[in-house]
């Protein structure tokens, strides 16, 4: 059986196309291009898959497998048909992402099967840093419709191994998946209760992160433990109907996706979810532009939607360089009521005079919207137009907290709807990425992340909680995390206020999220007050949003993080800790040849109890050089690297 495996490996490799086995008799593997990692497939009977890592098992025999509403369960038994093979290598590029030029390179394998007269095909997918499959239903006359009752595909792992894990509050499939990733250990996973993707797992062969891509006219998938280091998919069922998808042949499901590394920054460098999301065919994009925003939020104090408010961050944006203002939410009165009309601005906000103010300046305005009231009638198809003669650059839509089958099919409706519309699309209240921003690049960043605006009632945005985050949630796409509040604190000295709201950790550290997160637009979330002559505001109006390349220099989950990223020729660097104060020391071997002009934002001598303690530093480096970077508890530091003339 061994030999077996190694011929079929060497096919991928290869990239040849094997024969038709239609009575095969031993698993297949498909083998990563660089031939570390293996999925392998068993289809005698029962459909099952396991993957290694340099032939270590981190996944032992799982169930593959859907079942409907007839009561047939494709993949109990199945009769393998064919196999194909092929190998893919190709560039693509992204403006809007981590890295610009992409390599897309994976070995693939296609088994068409069939059971109980039915045909169905399972694409495994191994790329260099994770596996990905998918169950495509093709068309068949003996069946058109179908409604998907349960997925039965199972993660078993081969150890209880840690992990990194986040649930809505009462564990069900509704809420805004907003939440804390707690280290935990799987068996401390619910039976009862669903887990949120990422999923985050240390086994001892390697790092492995759980999601899912290519999400589209399916459900959510969610994890339900049903042995002690088992997990099953579990979708988000529909509201108000039966089952779980309902929809025609032919079909595919969303990729089912392992990220694996050996070291959970590898994860943080991955594409592999945008790799997997079908590219956009939609024509041209080229008029969504990444950048930062002034934000008029209630977070930073008792605002008012007027137009003398809307001036006065539109003034800052203006002020910092920043291509946006977004007009937050009551800017059509009061929102999620059957009269609400988001074509029509409450009296309190001078609309003409507002983008007159704004396009004077070179600034761009965004709208909040709640999605009732653009669901309500379709006023989207109304007031969308409206909005593009406005020149408004985008809408961030709200509080829609459920990822069924529905709520996808939403999703992208409204995307399309803001492509034909010239306007870029920020989900609020949203689930997770799964590469949607590659179909449709104006769907240019959603929150779906616990972030800065939990300081206002909270003290979960913890300087651990931020440490996390690149390596769960932000694995799955970008996150519109708001940071950039200036009001710092030591934890110990937090307070939960109502106005003026404080962040949890440093300035220097609150700096480094803007390198540390990737969103495309960088919502700052702070006052223009709050922001106006204070230190680390020079930072803000150079850092960018988008970025050329990514590199994780050091980092342990919750703990600490080294990042740095490349805009066009120019480097910043984000790091952070915890409470753990440190000297951390960071090698500049990603810089090029020559000299290179440094600029450092660090914790000031007293941000070990005045967090907003700063200090900048300037220097010349060379790449043979390494910085040690002194990190107060819940600290951290920020740097631009430019060539030296």
């Amino acid at each position: 059986m061994r030999l077996g495996i190694i011929l079929l490996s060497c096919l991928v490799l290869a990239g040849c196309q094997a024969p038709e086995l239609p009575n095969a008799s031993a698993p297949a593997a498909t083998a990563s291009p660089d031939g570390r990692i293996a999925i392998t497939v068993s289809t005698q009977g029962a459909l099952q898959y396991s993957v290694a890592v340099a032939g270590v098992p981190i996944l032992k025999t799982s169930a593959l497998g859907l079942k409907f509403s007839d009561g047939v369960q494709l993949g109990q038994d199945a009769e393998l048909l064919h196999v194909t093979h092929r190998s893919v290598a190709t560039h693509w590029e992204n403006s809007l992402g981590k890295h610009r030029d992409i390599l897309d390179q994976f070995n693939e394998t296609r088994y068409e099967l069939r059971d109980h007269a039915r045909r169905f095909n399972l694409i495994v997918r191994a790329y260099n840093d994770g596996v990905a499959f998918r169950y495509e239903l093709p068309r068949q006359s003996s069946w058109h419709d179908f409604l998907l009752e349960e997925e039965q595909t199972r993660f078993a792992f081969v150890d209880n191994d840690v992990c990194f894990a986040g649930a809505n509050k009462g564990g069900g499939y509704g809420g805004p998946q907003e939440w804390n990733f707690k280290r935990q250990t799987l068996a401390d996973l619910g039976t009862n209760t669903v887990t949120g993707l990422p999923l985050l797992v240390q086994t001892p062969a390697a790092w492995v992160a759980v999601t899912e891509s290519d999400l589209r006219d399916w459900s959510g998938m969610w994890l339900k433990r049903v042995g002690a280091s088992t997990l099953q998919a579990s979708l988000a069922p529909r509201r108000g109907a039966p089952g779980l998808v309902e929809s025609t042949t032919p079909h595919a499901s969303p990729w089912r996706v392992l990220l694996i590394g050996a070291t959970p920054g590898q994860l943080v460098e991955s594409d592999l979810v945008l790799n997997l999301a079908a590219p956009s065919q939609r024509g041209d994009f080229s008029w969504v532009k990444p950048g930062m925003m002034a934000w008029d939020h209630w977070w930073a104090g008792d605002t008012k939607m007027t137009t003398a408010t809307l001036k006065d961050y539109i003034q800052l944006a203006a002020d910092m360089g920043w291509p946006y203002q977004m007009i937050d939410w009551h800017w059509y009165g009061p929102p999620d009521t059957n009269t609400a009309d988001i074509t029509r601005p409450d009296p309190a906000v001078d609309m003409p005079e507002v983008l007159r103010f704004a396009r004077e300046r070179g600034v761009r305005e965004w709208v909040w919207l709640n999605w009732h009231d653009v669901d309500r009638h379709d006023a989207y198809k109304t007031a969308f137009p409206i909005y593009e003669k406005w020149g408004v650059a985008g809408v961030k839509i709200d509080f829609m907290d459920r990822d069924d089958q529905d709520m996808v099919n939403w999703y992208e409706k409204i995307a399309r709807a803001g492509a034909a519309h010239h306007l870029m699309v920020d989900f609020h209240g949203a689930y997770k990425p799964t590469g949607l921003s590659r179909t449709y690049p104006n769907q240019i960043t959603r929150e779906g992340v616990l972030g800065n605006e939990y300081n206002k009632w909270s003290n979960l945005a913890t300087p651990e909680h931020k440490l996390t985050l690149p390596f769960t949630r932000f694995l799955a796409g970008p996150g519109d995390f708001t940071p950039g509040g200036f009001r710092n604190r030591q934890p110990t000295n937090f307070s939960v206020i109502s106005t003026n709201t404080e962040v949890q950790g440093t300035r220097a550290a609150e700096l480094a999220l803007f390198v540390t997160l990737d969103s495309p637009i960088g919502c700052a979330c702070d006052s223009p007050e709050h922001y106006r002559g204070q230190p680390g505001v020079d930072f803000l109006k150079i850092v960018p949003t988008v970025w050329d390349e990514t590199r994780v220099l050091d980092g342990v989950v919750g703990e600490h993080l080294a990042i740095v990223r490349r805009h066009g020729k120019d480097w910043f660097l984000g790091a952070m800790t915890d409470a753990t104060g440190r000297a951390l020391p960071v090698s500049l071997n990603f810089l090029g040849n020559g000299a290179w002009k440094m600029r450092l934002w660090k914790d000031g001598p007293r941000a070990a109890t005045d967090a907003e303690d700063l200090d900048t530093e300037e220097r010349t480096v060379t790449a043979a050089d390494t910085v040690t970077l002194s990190l107060a508890p819940n600290g951290g530091a920020a740097a631009v690297f430019r060539a030296a003339p």
